[in-house]
Formats: C-alpha cells, sequence, structure tokens
C-alpha cells in the first residue's frame, strides 16, 4: 500500500500541473473565447412590420439602456454598433455570439453598396456553425468587403439572460487561436477525467468503498457536461438541434450536482449523514430532478419559470454542504480540513452561477462556464482528499492487523520464554507431515536452582535455556515450552541438530551468578502426520528421557523406534 500511496502522489501531482496549466493561467483564460472586438448591441422587440432595410435606417429604435433579459421571452431585432468604428485589418469577417436557447438566428449584414445579405441558421445549421466553448460563428464572406453594421432576427429566445450575449467581430486568426486555446482547456479536463476515473476505479477495485463509486460516477457526469457545454458534441454530432444540446447541459449538470452531494455525504464516517441531513438532501434533490425533467421534456413551453426552479434548486443544494460539515467536525472526522479546501471554491463558483442564473449579475463567459474551471480544482482536490482518507484507512487496517498479529502471537507463545506454547506447538507440529525428530529436554534440578536463586533467578535461567536452544537448532526447526523446566524441539530428520551439541551449548551458556545448568535429553524419529503419531512420538521421547534421568542425567537417551511401543 505504501507503493499506492507513491504512485497517488506522482498522479495528483502531474494532474495539478495540468490543471495549473489549463485553467489557473489568467492571460490564458482572458483571451480564450471572448476574442474579437466588442459589438455592443442593442434591442428592439420585433413587430410583424419591420424589416432588415428599415432597421438599419431607422437604428434609433434600438434600446441600447434596457437590460436585455428584462424583456422576456419571443422574438427581437438585435442590431451592432457601426463597424466603421472598428479598426480593422481587413480580415475581420467572423461574427461571433454566445449560444443561447433560441429557436432561429438569422444575421443581416449591411454593405456600403447598400445591400443586405442575410444568413439564416435554426437549430440544426446553428450546430454546423458552433465553435469550442459554445460560441455560433458567422465567417461573412471576403469578396463584399467588411460590413458597415450587423442586425440579428431572433425568434423564440427564452431570453433568460439575454437576446445576444458576447457579440464580437474577429479575424479568422483570433478565431482559430480561440478554438485551439479552448481545445486544449476541454481536452486537459477530459484528460483529468479519465485519469481520475480510472485511478479511482482502480482503488475501488482494492478497498471497495462507495464513496469511490459516488466520485467515478461524478467524473462521468462532468466529463459529459464538459462534452456537451463545450459544444464539442456538436462537433462529433453536427445534425444535433441546439436548444437539445442545451437540454443535455441541463440534465448532466444536474446529475452532477445531486452525485457531489450524494459524495459528500458517503466521504465521511456514516453518522455524518445519516436522519435528517440525508432526508432534506433526498429531497432537495428530487427538485432538482423534476425541475431538470420539466425542462427536458417540456421547454420551450415555460422555460423561464422551469429554469428558475432549477436554479433555486441549485441554490438550495449549497447550503445544504454546512450541516454535514458541522456534522464531520462535530465528530471529529480527520477527513473533513481537506474536503473543505477542495469543495470551497467550487462553492464559490456556484454560488456566483446561481445569481448569475437568477440575474442578479450580470452574464459573462467566464460565469457560464464557471462550472468546468471550478471543478477541475476540485477534482485534483477531492482526489488528494481521497488519497489521504485512503491513506488513514490503510494505516487504521496496519494497526488492526498489527494487534491482531500481537494478539496471535500472545495467544501462540509462552509469555515467559517467547517459546511456542504448548497449543500452537502441537498444532504446527502434526502439519509437518516427513520424517521428524523429536527431542524432550529437561532441566536438572531445577527444583534446586529455584530455591538457590529464587524464582525470578528460575525465571531468568528459564529465559536464557530458551535462547540457547532456539539459537542451536535450524531455523525452520520448533522449539516449545510444554511444561514448568520442560522443553520440546521438532525437526526434520535430514537437518536435525546433534542432541549431544544441544548439551554442550545449554553447558557453556551464560547462566546467572555464572551458574552451570545441564539438562537430560530423550529422542525419537518418526513421521508427523496427525495427533495418533505425535501421541506415539511423545510417549518414545518421554521413556526416553526419563532413561536419560534414570541414567545420572545431563545425557542423551534415543529410543529404539516407534516399532516399541505397545
Amino acid at each position: 500500500m505504501r507503493e499506492g500511496h507513491g504512485i497517488a502522489s506522482i498522479a495528483n501531482a502531474m494532474l495539478l500541473c495540468i490543471a495549473l496549466l489549463a485553467f489557473a493561467c489568467p492571460q490564458a483564460r482572458a483571451s480564450g473565447v471572448m476574442v474579437g472586438t466588442p459589438l455592443d448591441p442593442c434591442v428592439v422587440r420585433s413587430q410583424p412590420d419591420m424589416t432588415p432595410r428599415a432597421l438599419f435606417a431607422n437604428p434609433a429604435v434600438f434600446d441600447c439602456m434596457t437590460k436585455q433579459s428584462d424583456l422576456g421571452p419571443g422574438d427581437f431585432w438585435v442590431i451592432s454598433k457601426p463597424l466603421d468604428t472598428i479598426k480593422s485589418d481587413g480580415d475581420r469577417l467572423r461574427v461571433r455570439v454566445a449560444s443561447l436557447w433560441q429557436q432561429q438566428i438569422t444575421l443581416h449584414a449591411l454593405y456600403r453598396d447598400g445591400t443586405v445579405r442575410s444568413w439564416p441558421l435554426d437549430g440544426q445549421a446553428v450546430s454546423h456553425h458552433i465553435q469550442m466553448g459554445a460560441i455560433i460563428e458567422w465567417r461573412l464572406p471576403g469578396n463584399y468587403g467588411t460590413p458597415e453594421r450587423l442586425l440579428w432576427h431572433v425568434k423564440g429566445a427564452a431570453n433568460l439572460r439575454g437576446v445576444i450575449n458576447g457579440a464580437r467581430l474577429a479575424s479568422s486568426r483570433e478565431s482559430d487561436r480561440s478554438n485551439l486555446k479552448m481545445g486544449a482547456i476541454y481536452a486537459a479536463f477530459g484528460g483529468l477525467c479519465a485519469a481520475l476515473l480510472v485511478f479511482n476505479l482502480a482503488l475501488w477495485a482494492v478497498l471497495r468503498h462507495r464513496f469511490q463509486l459516488a466520485y467515478c460516477a461524478l467524473v462521468l457526469w462532468l466529463g459529459a457536461y464538459a462534452l456537451t457545454s463545450s459544444a464539442a458534441l456538436a462537433w462529433l454530432w453536427p445534425d444535433i438541434a441546439n436548444n437539445d444540446r442545451i437540454r443535455l447541459n441541463y440534465l448532466l449538470l444536474a446529475g452532477g450536482a445531486i452525485t457531489a452531494l450524494y459524495f459528500a455525504r458517503v466521504f465521511f464516517e456514516h453518522d455524518v449523514s445519516k436522519s435528517w441531513v440525508a432526508w432534506i438532501n433526498n429531497l432537495v434533490s428530487a427538485l432538482l430532478v423534476c425541475a431538470t425533467t420539466a425542462i427536458v421534456l417540456l421547454t420551450p413551453s415555460h422555460i423561464g419559470l422551469f429554469d428558475t426552479l432549477y436554479s433555486l434548486c441549485f441554490a438550495a443544494i449549497l447550503p445544504l454542504i454546512v450541516p454535514i460539515v458541522w456534522r464531520a467536525r462535530k465528530q471529529r472526522s480527520p477527513h473533513l480540513w481537506l474536503f473543505v479546501l477542495a469543495w470551497s471554491v467550487p462553492l464559490l463558483f456556484a454560488s456566483v452561477r446561481v445569481c448569475a442564473n437568477l440575474g442578479l449579475v450580470p452574464w459573462s463567459f467566464w460565469i457560464d462556464n464557471s462550472t468546468i474551471l471550478a471543478m477541475a480544482f476540485e477534482a485534483i482536490m477531492s482526489t488528494l482528499a481521497i488519497a489521504y482518507r485512503i491513506r488513514l484507512l490503510s494505516r487504521e487496517r496496519d494497526e488492526a492487523r498489527a494487534h491482531e498479529l500481537a494478539a496471535r502471537l500472545l495467544a501462540d507463545t509462552d509469555p515467559l520464554t517467547g517459546l511456542l506454547n504448548r497449543r500452537a506447538f502441537l498444532s504446527r507440529a502434526v502439519q509437518r507431515g516427513e520424517e521428524q525428530t523429536l527431542l524432550l529436554a529437561d532441566l536438572d534440578h531445577f527444583k534446586m536452582i529455584n530455591e538457590t536463586l529464587g524464582h525470578d533467578g528460575g525465571d531468568e535461567v528459564l529465559r536464557v535455556v530458551a535462547r540457547t536452544l532456539r539459537g542451536a537448532v535450524p531455523g525452520d526447526a520448533l522449539v516449545a515450552r510444554i511444561g514448568g523446566e520442560e522443553f520440546a524441539i521438532v525437526q526434520s530428520r535430514t537437518s536435525a541438530v546433534d542432541p549431544e551439541t544441544l548439551l554442550a551449548r545449554l553447558r557453556a551458556a551464560r547462566m546467572p551468578f555464572d551458574l552451570t545448568v545441564t539438562a537430560s535429553i530423550g529422542s525419537c524419529t518418526g513421521s508427523l502426520r496427525d495427533d495418533a503419531d505425535w501421541k506415539r512420538m511423545y510417549r518414545l521421547a518421554d521413556r526416553a528421557l526419563y532413561a536419560a534421568k534414570s541414567a545420572g542425567r545431563d545425557r542423551v537417551r534415543q529410543s529404539s523406534g516407534l516399532s516399541a511401543v505397545a
């Protein structure tokens, strides 16, 4: 897992660099989509007798002071300022406006010879003219020269945030650069989503925490939203109606918001999001689903009402993060600080965008696309938060394993000597199967040692004997204390140490007060396949041990074989 943490750190660092390059450079953002010279349009509601030529001749009927969105939905004429005030290099022939909810939009251009030329676009035709960043662009013919003035006739405008927004006259070089820069930004975000999806799915395959799947779902919603809001979908599917693409924007953004709210709930411990917090979250999510369904299925009828309800649902979602954070803080969640850092920017941008949708602040391209910028920051920070939480979970798991191993060790070992206890020794010995040599060693005159040195001294002698035996036998041998001063050794017959060597090591061991300690050893060799084999071998080795004691102690006796057992 430590290796995984290192990989995660490298991946997060790379993703952070991508995001900083793509989203954090003010110059790149400022010169992205909104290129060219502003056209400062003025608007008038369409009347049956209005014609392009008459309106070009009488620009005074247009209202340049009233906020466009205050005029409500309907059909409108929008006129630009005179183009002769624009410094032109002869190549400013790209007319660019922001994509909005409209049934049809027609561009009329007045030329110096009095000719009026028109380029109508219905919903599907708009998709053929849309550029990166959802900008509609007309490429005016160069053989007519530069127009004197431009006029748009917009039919079926929802006018939620304007009739014509971001109207500009740009050169082909500015337009191409805009597409290139915005393509790079959206491609970086798409790559970020793909990397985060793979990264978190890989983590989920190992750890199986539901917040990881919630985050993967969030990344999918945002990646799909970036595809539609950037107008890349129109490049992939040129025949899609532009209003249908905008419907998908509503749907995908709502899905991302609901999933983000669910992720915020499940990211923390279970108690953080239970009871009334979960109930209110579910209620607001259901209302947002209803508003989104109305926009997708019922528009353009009452689109203003549905859009307002949609924005109000988003406004209701934002404060729902507060009780989640408050409960997480109350429970001293260790993940809180990084979560707050990750979601502070998205919440700020979301608040500004809701204000723009409700008409409290003026329309701006970057406010309208703030979701991509904010969620790019959130994606990186949430990945760091997830990696940090996984690190904590891994640490908790490692500590639990350490405690479990320590408990197992205490259950399997003799607390005084650290050798295997009788139960653990027996369970491991009978699994060895092949020919084994069993040695039973009993310290000579240990009662006298206890009376001479006291029980503390006797315990120290037992510890020294245990270290001596463990150090004298092969590494795969089993050594156990199976009684007060009785030890047992099971070792493979082919690598068994000579019992006489064990006795010599015991005599040479440095004991408390330079005491010399000896032992009697009984030995037996045979197979250990089951408990019955163990019982037979133990009886033989015990008889041999008794024979060594009877022969004067400090010696070894070998059993005559398993066949001697009755």
